[in-house]
């Protein structure tokens, strides 16, 4: 979850993390008849759920990497290890931690065909850092002190304090000078027709509907394959699974009880991707309810995890304690929470909240009710705020879900608890940093349950400014032991995404994906190598 210094601004890059999209045309793909995405093995249209308002990178779009259409100077192979894309290896970094120089790919061009070059790359990172550029991400780089060109081919990163993830944010996609640098970076065309040194070229966005692409025939890694990609923004499952049957489309990300409908489909095969990517309830300070430690520890405990993921996800997830999922190197063993109503009453009678009439508890006055958002038309968040209203009401606490648009939503979020997701999974800083840190109060979507946890606070900075691996584990095992004693938040669930595809390609994987699973996550994270299968 992640917001922008502009406020005004904060849904542009956020849309595909935390707002569904439209619904699509009713032809994505321009006619792909037939019940198996009839469309030739050339050319694939695929249904997603989500969409961003701007596709410069400038504004964040891309910054995880798989952007399509530009590269960044590393990316991330299948088992999210970097590697070399715009440099031509990883970087050289000083021994004190603090510089790190990137050596680029000879003979790279943008669609254009002007040449890319270290010029490209300090562009790009100075006009995000520019108080003027209208990035939600710009305190992903707050590390960054500077950055230079050392001739056409070398570029320097000097570091305000040793950060140990810097190599992380270099899958950020560069952006062309000689285009972005003559146009207002906040509104000039680029933002919806960008120029990049991408496998593929933008050839139309209709928003709300679709994003077309072709091959590019000058791309430094080889043309694709795939030479027209096609990603239609359809916001209903339903319609979404409906389309794929038909054959419009010829694979989509549905929801677990969706994708099962397809079990025996053998022209087609279902591919689960393991996530970071959570559920959780915001539980704000400034609520009288939820900003009492007792309440928010009672719901902490009286939330049936295990029970979500059998009956709202069909297994297919995990339970959450925190935004890192148990099964990762950096999960805190000890801070799984076992569903225990008996103990969610204790803690609320000894704080003195008692049972009223209604069996709503009351203190001092104040009933223990408060509301519940959720983003309209997302049927797993509908879920899930109903299976955590229906929790806390046995132990005696009122949850009113609500549905809404972001916009909707958005303003109430200083009182209002929201049925919110996240998670990244290339490094914990990346997500708890933005998620817990008080500096980030109600900025925006960064940390939206306004939670202030001095220890928290302190182990965040250690964790992201230390380099030795051992001390940033015991920084976000602090972390996560502090939220057991102090939740801010309640997580629920991690939850795996599930892809229906047809089995026409070779070269079909997943990787471990972030909260975003839009454009740049699924199965087509690399599209550029898929190979028709031979018959």
């Amino acid at each position: 979850m992640t917001a922008r210094t502009l406020r005004g601004v904060a849904r542009a890059t956020l849309a595909a993390a935390l707002i569904t999209g439209v619904a699509a045309c009713s032809n994505p793909g321009g006619g792909t008849g037939g019940a198996a995405g009839g469309g030739s093995a050339d050319s694939a249209v695929v249904g997603i759920a989500t969409e961003p308002e701007s596709l410069s990178p400038l504004l964040g779009y891309g910054k995880d990497g798989n952007s399509k259409i530009f590269d960044g100077l590393l990316a991330h192979d299948a088992d999210l290890k970097l590697k070399p894309a715009l440099a031509e290896a990883l970087p050289e970094v000083s021994a004190d931690g603090l510089t790190y120089t990137y050596k680029l790919r000879q003979g790279v061009k943008f669609s254009d065909g002007q040449p890319f070059s270290a010029e490209d790359v300090v562009f790009t990172y100075r006009t995000i850092l520019d108080a003027k550029t209208n990035n939600a991400s710009k305190t992903e780089l707050d590390a960054v002190a500077g950055v230079e060109a050392r001739g056409a081919d070398t570029v320097a990163f000097t570091l305000k304090y040793p950060y140990a993830p810097f190599a992380e944010r270099t899958v950020l996609p560069i952006a062309p000078e000689h285009v972005a640098g003559r146009q207002d970076v906040n509104s000039g065309e680029f933002t919806t027709r960008p120029v990049g040194t991408g496998p593929y070229l933008l050839t139309g966005w209709s928003k709300g509907e679709k994003l077309s692409f072709k091959a590019n025939p000058g791309y430094w890694g080889g043309e694709p394959a795939v030479k027209k990609f096609t990603m239609a923004v359809i916001k209903d499952d339903d319609v979404r699974a409906t389309r794929l049957r038909s054959g419009e489309l010829d694979a989509a990300i549905l929801p677990p009880n969706l994708a099962e409908g397809f079990a025996a489909d053998k022209a087609r095969t279902t591919l689960a991707a393991k996530t970071f990517d959570y559920r959780t309830v915001t539980l704000p300070t400034h609520h009288p309810v939820t900003g009492d430690l007792a309440v928010r520890r009672a719901l902490d405990t009286a939330v049936d995890r295990t029970t979500m993921v059998d009956k709202l996800l069909e297994g297919a997830g995990k339970p959450a304690f925190g935004p890192v999922p148990t099964g990762s190197p950096w999960f805190t063993a000890g801070t799984e929470r076992a569903h225990d109503l008996g103990k969610a009453q204790r803690i609320l009678d000894d704080a003195g909240w008692k049972p009223g009439a209604d069996g709503v508890r009351v203190k001092d006055g104040v009933r223990a009710s408060f509301p519940l958002w959720y983003t309209s038309g997302d049927k797993i968040r509908q879920d899930h705020a109903l299976a955590f209203a229906s929790d806390a009401k046995k132990a005696g606490v009122e949850v009113k879900t609500e549905a809404g648009t972001w916009e909707v939503i958005e303003p109430r979020m200083k009182t209002d608890a929201v049925l919110a997701g996240g998670g990244s999974p290339a490094d914990p800083d990346f997500d708890q940093y933005l998620l817990l840190t008080s500096s980030l109060a109600g900025d925006g979507f960064n940390n939206m349950a306004w939670y202030d946890n001095p220890a928290v606070d302190r182990a965040l900075t250690d964790g992201r400014r230390g380099g030795d691996p051992a001390a940033r584990k015991a920084a976000y095992d602090t972390v996560q032991r502090e939220l057991v004693k102090n939740p801010g938040y309640v997580f629920l669930t991690h939850i795996d995404h599930l892809y229906v595809v047809n089995d026409k390609w070779d070269g079909l994987t997943t990787q471990i994906e972030p909260h975003d699973h839009g454009l740049g996550t699924g199965p087509w994270w690399n599209v550029e190598t898929w190979k028709p299968k031979q018959k």
